[in-house]
């Protein structure tokens, strides 16, 4: 038997339905000697483009060891349920026991008390901030002046050092 990951997303509808289908799989794989490893139900989020004008769904992550028939089953399993919009499976070298880096994100998250910042975290990725572009000092939207205009003013006896 080999190692696979398993990711599948389901329709925000259909939530309601998730833990059923979880259960379905879990007894198709446990009924052939099959193994699950790890087993994680990330909830609804994001997607990164929409599918069929859907913008969010459901995320599942599964780290099973089957067999090819039984690999063969699951994936018919996604292919033919509406509610799956994307599944990939993915064949790994070893088992995988350890939380995925969604889950960890979300354990630290709650362990924070970071709740209340929703899905935007720390905006740590912004930087520092300090350029704003063509802003002036105090960050209106004024433009700064063209260079060509700060040397004219800033030539001794104001005479203008530029060329036309």
């Amino acid at each position: 038997m080999r190692h696979y990951e398993v990711v599948f997303i389901v329709h925000p509808d259909q939530s309601e339905q998730v833990p059923a289908m979880i259960e379905r799989y879990r007894t198709s794989i446990a009924g052939k000697n099959g193994r699950i490893h790890r087993l994680e139900d990330w909830g609804r989020r994001q997607l990164a483009y929409p599918i069929a004008k859907v913008h969010k769904a459901h995320y599942v992550l599964m780290n099973i060891e089957v067999d090819g028939e039984t690999l063969d089953e699951l994936e018919h399993a996604f292919k033919f349920n509406d509610a799956v919009l994307r599944h990939l499976i993915v064949a790994m070298e070893e088992a995988v026991v350890t939380p995925s880096p969604m889950m960890r994100e979300e354990k630290s998250r709650s362990r924070d008390g970071d709740r209340d910042r929703g899905d935007r975290g720390d905006r740590g990725d912004r930087g520092d901030r300090g350029d704003r572009g063509d802003r002036g000092e105090r960050g209106d939207r004024t433009p700064k002046p063209a260079a060509a205009e700060t040397v004219a003013e800033a030539a001794p006896g104001g005479a203008s050092t530029t060329t036309a």
